[in-house]
């Protein structure tokens, strides 16, 4: 009986080892599903081009400019994962590719719903505003990160509703109180934000290797003063944190401006014919769809300009400059007689 006592007895895992078992494998599932969710919801999303007209989209001038800023808000906010520059909790809240990208959209339609309200809507400077682009441009430019009373999507949601009752009035051939004036000096206002914004971002996505650049601030005006003096070269270099979050903006731009200069291509379309600028508008989509070619690299490298490894904030600049300079062209014939 004593052979007993020579026996290995079985061991039990504790309590205690066998609920750190369970924390790590909740934990593990946890990270993986939030590990899907993230890779998902930083996707770039596809490019809709405007068609010329269908019947869901009536041929009426102005639509498919408004049609295409109501599908980018929609976008903004219907997409997986919804709007995440708000978000405050996991995994939205780690995230900051696609909200960055979301940015670049969103000055984008901002730039738009001002110019529509300001000049494709109204005849001439003493003509009364449009009410529904009155409360529309507004709400877009909202705080784009407030999370709570009100939240930014309720805000967005305000305005898309009301380009969707511009959109209707505009259709409707017994309203005449709704109008888009298609012509070539409302083109160009809106043309003119769209090369600064390119022009800021070449500049900014330029930076990423730090540059040494001449101050020509007030070049070809020797009367001209500026409220603080500044030295003669500037050195100017984009944080390294940042240079990844200036280049999903940039994307973000590039995308919104496809979409919209493909609007403008159907509502202008006599205005370019007329100047003969199809071609001009033509190749700053084709600058920008080369813009938003896909990455094929797991992080945004930054190299030196000549260095062994890529720059990718570079190549954009590069695009986007090539795309700021056909703007420039376009709105030079634009403004020809």
């Amino acid at each position: 009986m004593f052979s007993n006592w020579f026996k290995r007895r079985p061991t039990r895992p504790s309590s205690r080892h066998t609920g750190r078992w369970a924390v790590a494998i909740v934990a593990a599932i946890v990270l993986l599903l939030g590990g899907a969710l993230s890779w998902r919801w930083s996707r770039e999303p596809p490019r809709f081009l405007t068609p010329p007209g269908t019947a869901a989209q009536p041929v009426v001038t102005g639509y498919a400019t408004v049609d295409t800023l109501i599908r980018t808000i929609d976008w903004m906010l219907e997409k997986p994962g919804g709007y995440l520059s708000n978000d405050i909790a996991p995994p939205g809240v780690w995230l900051d590719n696609m909200p960055n990208f979301e940015f670049g959209v969103l000055v984008q339609c901002r730039d738009l719903a001002r110019v529509l309200r300001n000049d494709y809507s109204r005849s001439q400077s003493q003509s009364t505003e449009d009410s529904d682009l009155a409360i529309a441009e507004p709400a877009l430019n909202f705080s784009n990160d407030s999370w709570i009373f009100p939240t930014t999507e309720s805000k967005f949601r305000e305005a898309a509703d009301a380009l969707r009752s511009y959109r209707a009035r505009l259709a409707d051939s017994d309203e005449s109180n709704a109008q888009f004036y298609a012509r070539a000096d409302n083109l160009r206002e809106w043309l003119a934000v769209v090369e600064l914004r390119l022009g800021s971002l070449s500049q900014r996505l330029s930076a990423s290797v730090g540059q040494a650049r001449i101050n020509t601030d007030l070049a070809g005006d020797p009367a001209g003063r500026a409220s603080t003096p500044r030295p003669r070269v500037v050195l100017v270099k984009t944080p390294w944190l940042e240079i990844d979050d200036v280049f999903y903006e940039a994307r973000g731009t590039a995308w919104a401006l496809l979409q919209f200069m493909a609007a403008a291509e159907t509502d202008f379309e006599g205005v370019l014919a007329d100047k003969n600028a199809v071609v001009s508008l033509q190749q700053v989509m084709r600058e920008l769809e080369e813009a938003l070619a896909p990455v094929a690299s797991p992080m945004i490298l930054n190299g030196k300009g000549y260095g062994f490894f890529a720059n990718h904030s570079l190549v954009l600049a590069s695009y986007l400059s090539r795309a700021h300079s056909a703007v420039i062209d376009l709105r030079e014939l634009l403004a020809q007689g």
